[in-house]
């Protein structure tokens, strides 16, 4: 009974949870924070009352901004659908079929009637919709409710959600990467619990998500990140649990080379907050020049307000207050920088032993010094998968990487997808769809062998030796 209530509590909505709400095709990621308001689809409601339902729920906006689940309806329309026209020939659109006004559908929304209703008052006062065939009818009801029904379905947050999500909303903070593109990164990329996996990417998480999402918090995944600091705003939205953290880890791009040649110092006093090591001519804000800059300030407005005793011990107590709050940012940018490089020796650890399981690269920059440079960490005969927008990037890759050796398998390939509308008499491919997903380079490590490469001129000269000898038997 226990684990059933555990299950049931699961698939239940929780205040603090990170939910998608959608309406349609649209999609928009929310925490579930009680008495806040939530703004979707130029509609304000509350989310208080979808804590405690079950994911999956229709809810309706009643007055107020209140959520009221909906109930199950039975199929309504089936007299008006009867009546149906044979073709739309003699329908003419001059926009004069409607008997009622703007101002009339809202003094029916200021009498509280529901969506349902004043899609139902539009069909009656309709002149022209008895007269529309039976596939006419409906995409008329369907986008009436669209407009006027104010429902919005509240889901649980999961990979293929969230890339629609962005792709949909923001294609361009995730490198315009669709979602079958993204689960063939996955596949390709042998993605599965207790692996050791680096991720490279700049897609505001989603394919860092989409990582730890799979895995399923088993194993480690070291964050490659460029700049100051990671971002990890997709990662927030997938609402993994607290244990999930505890297999990431992070390290900053800029540092691999200094990891690859073994001169890394993670107990270095001299790196910054931001990973960086600090330039003696660009001095910290917290330096002890700048304090002492900082304090002649004050001392300064003291000589010049000598004059008023009361205006004098008013300085000084701003000056203290001053002193005591540059303390404590002081304090706390020594706790962040300790912080930041204990997450950077723990991540170096995991990299020195090379053995990494996998790579997955999806990022706005050229791949190819990124690939050569990760590449390294992985063991032999382990998968990496790159993904860019555009082919050329990956063309180079390609090429490098025969060139040096040390990867087999490569294939360069380009995902592509049609979304089909299945219905009754009119399946069709959809008119407006998505015309190209970017471009994927896939291939598997092995070790090389450098003495056999130094042997192979010996073995191409062997030949060239017999056809002498020939020639010399004949004659």
């Amino acid at each position: 009974m226990a684990d059933n209530e555990d299950d049931d509590s699961q698939q239940r909505v929780n205040e603090g949870d990170y939910v998608v709400l959608k309406r349609g095709d649209i999609y928009k990621a929310v925490q579930i924070q009680k008495k806040k308001k939530t703004v979707f689809e130029k509609q304000w409601f509350f989310l208080d009352n979808a804590v405690g339902e079950l994911y999956g729920t229709t809810f309706e906006v009643v007055s107020g901004g209140t959520l009221q689940p909906r109930k199950p309806k039975h199929v309504e329309h089936a007299a008006d659908a009867k009546e149906a026209g044979t073709d739309n020939r003699h329908i003419l659109d001059d926009g004069k079929s409607q008997k009622l006004t703007r101002d009339d559908i809202e003094t029916l929304k200021e009498q509280g009637l529901k969506g349902q209703e004043i899609v139902q008052q539009l069909i009656e006062n309709s002149t022209t919709f008895r007269d529309k065939t039976e596939f006419a009818q409906e995409k008329y009801i369907k986008k009436k409710k669209k407009k006027y029904e104010n429902s919005v379905m509240v889901l649980r947050p999961s990979c293929r959600i969230l890339a629609m999500m962005y792709h949909g909303r923001e294609p361009g903070k995730i490198c315009h990467l669709r979602y079958d593109t993204l689960a063939q990164m996955l596949t390709l990329g042998n993605i599965h619990a207790g692996s050791k996996v680096l991720v490279f990417e700049t897609c505001a998480g989603l394919v860092l998500g989409a990582v730890m999402e799979r895995m399923g918090g088993y194993g480690s995944v070291v964050q490659m990140y460029p700049g100051g600091g990671p971002v990890r705003a997709g990662v927030e939205s997938f609402g993994f649990p607290p244990h999930f953290n505890e297999t990431l880890h992070e390290f900053p791009i800029q540092h691999v080379n200094a990891l690859l040649a073994g001169t890394l110092d993670t107990d270095a006093k001299d790196i910054d907050a931001d990973g960086l090591q600090a330039n003696g001519e660009k001095s910290d804000p917290t330096s002890p020049k700048k304090a002492e800059n900082k304090k002649e300030s004050p001392d300064a407005e003291d000589q010049n307000m000598e004059t008023n005793s009361s205006e004098n011990s008013a300085a000084e107590k701003e000056a203290q207050e001053r002193e005591k709050r540059r303390e404590i940012r002081g304090q706390e940018k020594k706790v962040r920088m300790e912080e930041k490089r204990k997450k950077l020796a723990a991540a170096a650890v995991l990299l020195q032993g090379r053995n990494a399981d996998g790579l997955v690269i999806a990022s706005r920059f050229h791949p190819c010094p990124v690939l050569l440079g990760l590449i390294k960490f992985l063991a032999p005969s382990r998968p990496f998968v790159v993904y860019s927008q555009y082919k050329e990037p990956l063309i180079e890759c390609y090429t490098k990487l025969r060139e040096q050796g040390g990867a087999v398998s490569l294939r360069l390939t380009d995902s592509w997808i049609r979304h089909y509308q299945v219905l009754p008499n009119r399946t069709h491919p959809v008119l407006l769809m998505s015309g190209g997903g970017g471009y994927l380079l896939s291939g598997t490590t092995v070790t090389t062998d450098t003495p056999k490469v130094n042997t192979e001129p010996t073995s191409v000269e062997e030949p060239a030796a017999k056809r002498v000898k020939l020639e010399e038997e004949t004659e």
